[in-house]
């Protein structure tokens, strides 16, 4: 199966449909902390300029049923839940929600943390992005990807693994050698400044992951 991208952090109509253009299979806009924070009639307003991608809402802490309720008031197919998720986190707002739910999960120097298998068994998608203390996200800083690698084996084909975290169209293809995710997820790595997309940095990283072909497996 292809690598699907994802555009995310975007604060403008025409970035998103530029990203429609490029064959992303994902928008999203953030309705948590951070520059590219949006009101959710903004981020609707930002959705609505693609057509065909699936809308991703970005939310952060809060109850599961107002987390739900902002990324419906924004027509999104699927919330992304940053701080921490747990498992019981993802079986709070899916009660609250019937679309996909994505779980983030941020890697530090120990590598995965607890709780990352339960979080492939309970969500349809599991994020993983670099810690960035004082950041929840978009941080623009990727995090050692050798190190988690081993660990991702067994948890393959339980949910898709969505790589995230300081993604850029000069590293992606080493990224995509490093890990094989299923979509990979990029913000900073192709704007101009926070929020604005670069549209020649973007077609660049689009390129390079549907040119991108899986090294020969060793036998």
């Amino acid at each position: 199966m292809p690598v699907e991208i994802k555009f995310c952090g975007l604060t403008r109509p025409e970035d998103a449909a530029r990203a429609a253009e490029l064959g992303a299979r994902y928008v999203g806009v953030i309705l948590a902390e951070g520059p590219r924070l949006l009101t959710p009639p903004r981020a609707r307003d930002v959705l609505g300029g693609s057509h065909g991608p699936l809308r991703v809402a970005v939310v952060g802490h809060g109850e599961p049923a107002a987390l739900a309720a902002q990324a419906t008031a924004v027509g999104a197919e699927i919330v992304q839940l940053h701080g921490d998720p747990t498992a019981a986190d993802v079986g709070a707002v899916r009660r609250h929600f019937g679309g996909r739910i994505w779980a983030v999960v941020r890697i530090g120097d120990a590598g995965l943390p607890p709780g990352t298998a339960a979080l492939f068994d309970s969500a349809h998608a599991v994020v993983l992005d670099a810690r960035v203390t004082g950041r929840m996200g978009g941080s623009g800083v990727r995090f050692d990807w050798d190190a988690v690698a081993n660990a991702l084996i067994p948890l393959r084909g339980r949910a898709a693994l969505v790589l995230a975290g300081g993604l850029t169209p000069d590293n992606i293809v080493e990224a995509l050698d490093r890990l094989g995710p299923d979509v990979v997820d990029v913000s900073s790595g192709v704007e101009a400044s926070p929020g604005v997309k670069d549209p020649e940095r973007m077609r660049r990283f689009a390129h390079a992951v549907s040119t991108w072909q899986s090294p020969p497996r060793a036998r």
